[in-house]
């Protein structure tokens, strides 16, 4: 996993900036073997994304009304569409999960996770779930997003993670994520600041991720 500012907040211009994105990833739909009840099965799933734009390749990004140039999405039942267009994760989680998986004696556990593993379009810094609301806006690069809903975790977490429990360690810790609307679209890439501009603020992100409040 590349290097990133441990500085709490990096300021941007004015110190109004509030955190930058460390990596911008995409995925494409392919089989994904799920375990349950003593059985597997295969289901197609784009969970699994991959670095496009790092900070040692920041390369440009273009992203739509309904997400990433190149990002898929296999089940938009639940994933996708103008209101889960965008999911961003802070990177910040990261080490509580690499422990998670020490502790559940996943095999990979000891190789630390990749940006993307969370199945993250935008690997984060300083956009943590009990800083943001429902409805503030974040400007990175050219775009302008709007923060929607926390993530909601299918078992498909379970598998990419290695371990059956880790659906409910995301919903018990709150480390959720964020699913985003794109209001402007345009281009970023890894390294862009993030200038949150708040909503009305009447529920915060944290908020729904813990207890389901709206």
């Amino acid at each position: 996993m590349a290097e990133y500012d441990p500085r709490p907040n990096p300021a941007g211009a004015g110190g109004a900036a509030t955190g930058r994105v460390l990596a911008v990833n995409v995925g494409t739909a392919l089989p994904l073997v799920v375990a349950g009840a003593g059985t597997e099965a295969v289901v197609l799933s784009a969970i699994r994304k991959h670095p496009l734009s790092t900070l040692h390749h920041p390369i440009a990004v273009g992203v739509h009304r309904l997400g990433l140039a190149g990002d898929e999405q296999a089940d938009l039942t639940i994933h996708g569409g103008l209101d889960k267009a965008v999911y961003a994760y802070p990177i910040e989680h990261y080490t509580w999960w690499n422990t998670r998986r020490r502790e559940a004696g996943v095999e990979e556990a000891e190789r630390p996770l990749a940006f993307g593993a969370m199945g993250e379009n935008l690997t984060t810094q300083g956009l943590l779930e009990s800083a943001l609301w429902i409805r503030d806006r974040i400007h990175i690069g050219e775009v302008e997003f709007i923060v929607e809903a926390p993530r909601q975790p299918c078992y498909k977490l379970n598998a990419v993670m290695g371990y059956a429990h880790a659906v409910r360690d995301m919903l018990q810790s709150g480390f959720s994520g964020m699913y985003l609307s794109v209001a402007m679209p345009g281009v970023i890439r890894a390294g862009d600041i993030a200038t949150v501009i708040p909503g009305p603020r009447e529920v915060s992100v944290e908020s729904i991720s813990r207890h389901g409040h709206r």
